[in-house]
């Protein structure tokens, strides 16, 4: 019996070695830095990395890219999670997206888009004459929103994405709406929201037309207060749930926007995030209901369970490979790890420096540490 548990403990940790691991990546706000989770432990340390308030880590292939509050962008390697590059682009950028042979970076205060090589080299400044948000990627083209001029502007890269960035103005939707800030990509189109207008914009890039799309808050179609920011909209299966903005309510809709119904929540919420198989739905709170996490499920849009907490809750990240549902509880210092199979709560990743927001890097044909670790008979300090 013990000789067929090392046969099959062997085996767990040889095809773990071939179909990679998940590694978590959490900035930790007040001190610079991303913790780095692995196994469910805090394993190391990234610093260095300049203001990481709303820091956001994004990776492509082997490389790995963090954005900081006060303009830098700051390659590095996401397995032997050395600093590779960094590069200033302005005093506050907001946003940024990775192609094949670019990065580009919206920025608010000197009103420029930045094309860089993958390695930080500058190509190309974009003057705008306006802040800068919404920066996305569709083929070879490069989207993005000019939150003063009320315009969105399509760049085509004229590389084709053979070399070198060669981005040139292609189309440019004027008077969209009032103070775009925030967008999406669904399929082919590009959908953005705005602080003022009651709508939201979409654009289709196969036809580059542009339409307004007004988004209710319930069946008397009342009007929403605004259209939220996208990255806390969850779109997968054949709904789409936005969190209301100035009412306890997750707004549900279908696939082409037609309201199904709202689901009452506890709080105002800020934050959904969708399960990898689209079967629960995590939303997070502000004020009073910051530390609170309730789970819906998708099919009955029932609310299901409630997790609380003793601090902020600021966000969560649904494991692609796992039962667990990591959460970054800021004053506690800790990412709490759900299990979502069972719903309880597993276990705490302590000595988190305020963490934030929780990235994934999937490292396909490495063996984690954590593996190399048990393989060794080792144990974490």
């Amino acid at each position: 019996m013990q000789k067929i548990s090392k046969v099959l403990l062997g085996l767990a940790l040889t095809a773990t070695t071939l179909l990679g691991y998940e590694k978590y990546f959490v900035v930790e706000r007040e001190s610079e830095s991303l913790a780095v989770i692995e196994n469910g432990i805090k394993y190391s340390k990234i610093e260095n990395m300049h203001n990481m308030n709303h820091g956001v880590v994004k990776f492509e292939g082997k490389d790995g890219y963090v954005i900081s509050r006060d303009g830098f962008v700051v390659k590095f390697d996401p397995v032997s999670e050395k600093i590779l590059g960094e590069y200033k682009t302005s005093k506050s950028a907001i946003g940024f997206v990775i192609g094949k042979h670019y990065v580009a970076v919206a920025n608010y205060d000197d009103q420029s888009v930045d094309i860089l090589d993958r390695d930080l080299n500058p190509i190309k400044k974009i003057k705008t004459h306006s802040k800068n948000v919404g920066i996305k990627i569709y083929k070879n083209y490069l989207i993005f929103a000019q939150m003063e001029n009320d315009t969105i502007s399509i760049y085509k890269d004229m590389s084709l994405g053979k070399g070198k960035a060669d981005f040139q103005v292609h189309k440019e939707f004027k008077d969209v709406g009032e103070l775009p800030f925030d967008a999406m990509i669904q399929d082919n189109k590009y959908i953005v929201g705005f602080f003022t207008s009651k709508h939201f914009g979409t654009v289709d890039l196969d036809t580059m037309t542009y339409k307004k799309v007004k988004i209710f808050l319930d069946e008397t179609r009342k009007m929403v207060l605004k259209v939220p920011h996208f990255g806390f909209w969850s779109i997968g299966g054949d709904k789409v749930f936005v969190p209301a903005v100035g009412d306890n309510k997750v707004l549900v809709y279908d696939m082409n926007f037609n309201f199904v119904q709202n689901i009452e929540t506890e709080g105002m919420p800020v934050f959904t995030a969708l399960s990898p198989d689209k079967k629960h739905l995590a939303v997070t709170y502000s004020g009073k209901k910051f530390p609170v996490i309730q789970i819906i499920d998708t099919k009955t849009l029932k609310i299901i369970k409630r997790f609380e907490f003793k601090g902020k809750v600021l966000h969560v990240r649904w494991s692609n490979t796992k039962p667990h549902l990591y959460v970054a509880v800021n004053d506690e210092n800790i990412v709490a790890v759900l299990d979502t199979n069972e719903w309880y709560r597993a276990r705490d990743v302590l000595n988190i420096d305020k963490p934030s927001g929780i990235f994934i890097y999937n490292a396909p044909g490495h063996e984690s540490p954590a593996t190399s670790f048990q393989r060794k008979g080792r144990k974490y300090e």
